[in-house]
């Protein structure tokens, strides 16, 4: 069990590492050396750093406003907050650049429609850093939002009144006690999402490409696009770089963790509601309308520009047209094709994850040994590095196999590539499940016969099945529309639906990337409408955007 899963996690991480510095063959600093002292290299280094951490910064904001509204306050519609709040993150950051770039900008087709464009020639004002900052932020404050408000589930009301029968006002009792509880789970979030960030290939490519802004994910495509194998020890450099830098970001939210670590003993058997009175409509109001402006307005335009007959043209009734719809859905085999691929790979990664996590989570909480405690604590580090890390990882691993076998230019190795970045995705919350259980249960049904493969069966697959199936929809919803890692790895025939959304607004077919990119979010929102009707008949935690 744990052969494989060391092997498929770690072994393209140990391919890289020897690539780059030459271990296995003739130790050399000589590639790192060069490759490092380039500007071109410096330069990306510190355009990554720059827009991952703005790109934090206002994740931070936009998350920890939405957070406490929701967790802490008796505002209405909490459900459809959330749910529209989390659809940024579900969507391809290809599309988000898209749908952006549609709604800003003298060529935007909506802006047109409503005669407020900017006139002709005016530059696009998301072709720069603070552009890419922008969608970063607003793409990845789900991740934030999501963790934080686990915490302040946390904090018990106790405190709360304690601090209002000494006399503390609403200001003193949030600043002295509802923030500092909630700072390990905000440090943690904004860990998450920097390294999130940092790795973000989508919206930097869309955004930075066409204005000569390069990061060093957009510059690693770059260089192995353009000079092809004979750069692979190059680029492996440059993928350390990044890993060193995403290493540097974990740590540091760990060590902030550890200095900030509160434990909270007897927990109120009521979690903390504070009643925002008569300034809940315009609470209400702000945070819908933020909502709007960050999610109706850019699927508006996007939906606009896949209705003309071309690019530049206003929409108007006479223009309205469908023709980039049934061109790109029904003609172009490619689409059909990246369509397959992608649920493909989505769907075997969710379910193969799924039957590997639960007896690995079990045999990792009830068999501890320093082989399973080392293996728990490196199955992080494909899903904390950079997606364009993983990719040169697994190009490296699995480029040149024994007796000739090689499995770049297939879906297996994006197959591979998606369980190895994914596999804590779907284990964590498997984990925790398992850590909950009584060990009891186990040891009656040892006592009555039961072999393990029975104990497995009937007593710790049901009661983890919710957590697990949690898990399952996250894996599918990232993987269906995943960029980052399969735009290194797709040849002829592999495409996914993001390598095509790409390739089709890279190459000038804007409307049919709209057309296809709408057809993309429409399917997102459909299958996490589904899941949202169904949660009332699934299990406690089945849906992971739900408390």
């Amino acid at each position: 069990m744990l052969l494989p899963v060391a092997l498929i996690a770690l072994g393209p991480m140990l391919r890289l590492l020897g690539e780059g510095f030459g271990i296995g063959s003739e130790l050399t600093l000589v590639h790192a050396t060069e490759v490092l002292g380039r500007p071109s290299t410096l330069t990306a280094l510190q355009h990554s750093l720059i827009t991952a951490g703005a790109g934090t910064l206002l994740s931070i904001i936009i998350a920890s406003a939405f957070a406490f509204m929701v967790a802490l306050t008796d505002i209405r519609a909490k459900a459809a907050l959330v749910f529209c709040l989390m659809i940024p993150m579900m969507i391809p950051p290809q599309i988000t650049a898209l749908a952006w770039m549609q709604a800003t900008g003298p060529s935007s087709v909506l802006l047109k429609t409503l005669g407020i464009a900017p006139p002709l020639g005016s530059p696009q004002p998301l072709h720069s850093a603070w552009g890419i900052s922008l969608l970063l932020g607003i793409q990845h404050a789900s991740i934030i939002f999501l963790i934080l408000r686990a915490g302040l589930r946390m904090i018990p009301g106790d405190l709360v009144e304690a601090a209002r029968i000494s006399g503390a006002r609403s200001w003193r009792v949030w600043a002295q006690i509802v923030l500092p509880l909630s700072l390990p789970s905000l440090a943690a979030g904004a860990a998450m999402t920097f390294v999130t960030a940092l790795g973000n290939f989508g919206i930097p490519a869309m955004l930075g490409i066409p204005a000569r802004y390069s990061t060093l994910p957009t510059l690693i495509y770059q260089r192995l696009v353009g000079m092809g194998q004979s750069v692979l020890a190059e680029v492996a450099v440059l993928a350390l770089l990044i890993g060193v830098v995403a290493i540097a970001g974990v740590l540091a939210g760990r060590l902030f963790l550890r200095r900030r670590a509160y434990g909270l003993v007897g927990l109120a058997s009521q979690p903390l509601v504070l009643s925002l009175g008569r300034k809940r409509p315009l609470v209400e109001i702000i945070l819908w309308s933020f909502i709007f402006l960050t999610l109706v307005v850019p699927l508006l335009a996007l939906v606009s520009t896949s209705l003309i007959p071309a690019y530049g043209v206003p929409l108007t009734p006479d223009t309205a047209t469908l023709k980039a719809w049934v061109e790109v859905l029904f003609n172009q085999p490619v689409t059909r094709r990246a369509y397959a691929n992608s649920l493909l790979l989505a769907t075997s990664a969710a379910v193969i994850l799924m039957a590997v996590s639960v007896p690995l989570a079990w045999l990792m909480n009830r068999r501890p040994t320093r082989l399973t405690r080392a293996i728990d604590a490196l199955v992080d580090l494909p899903y904390a590095l950079p997606g364009v890390v993983l990719a040169i990882s697994c190009i490296l691993a699995f480029m040149r196999l024994p007796f000739g076998i090689t499995l770049y230019g297939t879906l297996t190795i994006i197959l591979l590539a998606y369980l190895s970045r994914f596999l804590v995705v779907m284990l964590r919350p498997v984990q925790a499940a398992i850590g909950q259980l009584d060990p009891a249960m186990e040891e009656a049904a040892a006592s009555s016969g039961a072999r393990l493969g029975r104990r497995l069966f009937d007593i710790v697959l049901p009661l983890s099945a919710p957590a697990a199936a949690a898990g399952a929809i996250l894996v599918f919803l990232t993987a269906v529309n995943e960029l980052t890692v399969s735009a290194l790895l797709w040849t002829g025939g592999t495409e996914t639906l993001g390598v095509v959304i790409f390739n089709l607004e890279d190459s000038g077919d804007t409307v049919m990337a709209s057309a296809l990119a709408t057809s993309i979010v429409a399917v997102v929102i459909a299958l996490m409408a589904i899941v949202q009707l169904s949660a009332s008949r699934l299990p406690k935690g089945t849906v992971p955007w739900q408390g």
